[in-house]
Parts: C-alpha cells; structure tokens; sequence
C-alpha cells in the first residue's frame, strides 16, 4: 500500500524533532563517557573525540582519592532501605484505603493525592529541625526515612489503582479459610498488586538514588555523603585541580546503575504505569 506524499511529510515532520532531541540527550552523555576514560591533558587537547586509549585511571582516582566507594555504599543503602519502608507503609494503607470502608477513608486518600502536589522544599526546615530532635541529622538512616515519607503518597496512589481491581470474592473465600485480615493483605492482596509494586520500588529507587537537595540540607560529614554529594564534592575540587576526568568517571559511576536498571524493566515500567492508569 503505498503511502501518499502528506503521510510521508507527516511523519517526517515528527520523526526530525524526535530524531534531533534524541541526539541533544545522547551526545553529552557519550561525550561523558568518552571523557572518563581521558587523561586531563587530553581533555584539554581533544575534548569531543574518541580517547587515543581507554585508561581505568580516573575511576581508580575517583574510587581511591574522592571515597567514592563510601559514597556508592551510602547512595544505595538509602536506596534500598528508602524503597522498604516505603513499601511497608504504603502498602498496608493503600489496602485500608481501598478496602476498608471506614469514616474519613475517601478523605484521607484525598489527602494524600494532595500532598503529591505540594512542593517537598516547603517541609525542608521542619524536617531539618525534627531530624536534630531525633538525632537523626547527618544520619543516613534519618535521610532514608525522609526519602521514604517524601514517595509515600504517590505510593499510595498508584498501588490503590491496583488494589480496585482485585475481586473482592478472592479475599472473602480467604477469610472463609480462615485467613485473617493481615494474612488477606500480605498473601492475596499482595501478590496480585506485584506489578503496580516493582514499578513504583523502580521508579522510587532511581528517584532515591539520584536526589541531591536533601542529602545536601540533612547531610554534614563527608563520610556520610551520598553519591551526588560527592559528584558535587569533586566537582567543585575540579575547578582547581582540573579533574576533570575523575569526574567523568564519577558521573559514569552514578549514571550506570541507573541505565541499566530502567533498561532491564523498562518495558515492566512502562506495562505498570499504563495498567495503573487505566485501572485508576
């Protein structure tokens, strides 16, 4: 079948716009590539081609010298300790808001669809203040905890959409069998909610794993740097000592983790987000 000349220009028209921004987001990154495996002087000399041979210098430099390694451990223990509690919380009230018919229920699920829309900086000097009375300041397990409350309403949303959706007979042939109202939640509601969960532990890990401005305000030791306060660390060391490449490799290390994991469930991403909004 052939197409005519005004379906050729149409999708023509779309794919250049598509086709040029998808070569504005890719050639930074692979000029940051290609950069951490340079020496400074070749940077300097060469700083848009290919490296004259790839050296593993700079992210020895970045590993050994900038305790990156310190900074990588921390990055992904507030990750994932983020992502539980983010999880043990959300689940077990996107459940009660769904199911449980209580007084208030629609209210509070009102709520916290409202919080999604307030800006998190409007929280940041009460929980500066709240983490100091805690002695929670300066505290990675203080910052997971924040990271956690900061997610857990658009948590909530997304797994009460999946929750709709499960037969109520499912969970009243469980309490037939002599199921109890917990043992409802973790072993049938669940299991039938485990796509809307891996979509939103994805997208809130990479969220952990990249944020900056609270690490930055709750964090004050050196040890307890995440990883993009100590990218920030090194780059402002970059301005005088010209380490450039270190960090390069630097941003290499932080950005890897986060490529591959959206490029293993990218299609399960993208699955649970259209099945969460159709469902909802």
């Amino acid at each position: 079948m052939k197409r005519s000349v005004g379906q050729i220009l149409g999708r023509t028209g779309i794919r250049i716009p598509l086709i040029l921004w998808t070569i504005a987001v890719l050639y930074p990154i692979l000029w940051m590539f290609l950069g951490a495996f340079k020496s400074n002087a070749e940077i300097y000399r060469n700083p848009w081609g290919f490296p004259e041979s790839f050296s593993w210098q700079n992210f020895i430099d970045a590993w050994n010298n900038y305790n990156i390694d310190t900074s990588v451990f921390n990055s992904l223990f507030v990750t994932v300790l983020g992502a539980v509690i983010t999880l043990v919380l959300a689940i077990p009230t996107a459940y009660a808001i769904e199911r449980l018919n209580f007084r208030g229920s629609r209210f509070l699920f009102t709520l916290y669809v409202s919080a999604m829309m307030i800006p998190m900086v409007l929280g940041w000097i009460p929980l500066f203040f709240l983490l100091m009375k805690l002695n929670l300041l300066d505290n990675i397990i203080g910052l997971s905890i924040v990271y956690a409350v900061s997610q857990l309403p658009f948590t909530i949303f997304v797994l009460t959409s999946f929750m709709s959706t499960i037969p109520k007979s499912l969970e009243e042939s469980a309490a037939m069998d002599g199921l109890s109202p917990y043992g409802v939640l973790w072993k049938i509601i669940t299991p039938l909610s485990m796509s809307g969960i891996i979509t939103v532990t994805i997208m809130n890990a990479i969220q952990f794993w990249n944020e900056y401005f609270m690490a930055l305000i709750f964090l004050q030791t050196q040890e307890n740097y995440t990883l993009a306060l100590a990218i920030d660390f090194i780059s402002s060391e970059a301005q005088y000592t010209n380490a450039w490449g270190t960090l390069f490799a630097s941003l290499v290390i932080a950005i890897t983790p986060v490529i591959i994991l959206y490029a293993i469930f990218q299609q399960r991403i993208a699955k649970g987000m259209t099945e969460g909004a159709i469902k909802g």
